[in-house]
């Protein structure tokens, strides 16, 4: 059972990005999935999740410019970074929780892994 965000990079602010969440060993459609992240001296924040059912959640600081989704044939869930700013670089991360149907932004979920480094810069 493992999963890998993939993606990231070095843009300039304004720009976009699609970070992969792929998952192996498990169907990733019946489990809530959460992207993270983390920048440098701060404090990890979750920013967006998906459940079973489609149901979306954003954090205030990403709401409007990012956007999750699935694609079930490739087992895998995207955020979708539009309209980047330099405080949106960090290391990125996924994680997949068991609890499928429950409101995501109430998973409490064990993010792991190396993530997808994002750095918006001019």
């Amino acid at each position: 059972v493992q999963l890998q965000a993939s993606g990231g990079g070095l843009v300039q602010p304004g720009e976009s990005l699609r970070l992969s969440c792929a998952a192996s060993g498990f169907d990733l459609d019946y489990y809530a999935i959460g992207w993270a992240r983390q920048a440098p001296g701060k404090e990890r924040e979750e920013i967006s999740c998906i459940n079973s059912a489609g149901s979306t959640h954003y954090a205030d600081s990403v709401k409007g410019r990012f956007t999750i989704s699935r694609d079930t044939a490739k087992n895998t869930v995207y955020l979708q970074l539009n309209s980047l700013k330099p405080e949106d670089t960090g290391v990125y991360y996924c994680a997949a929780d068991p609890r499928g149907g429950s409101y995501c932004p109430m998973v409490a979920y064990d993010y792991r892994g190396q993530g997808t480094q994002v750095t918006v810069s001019s």
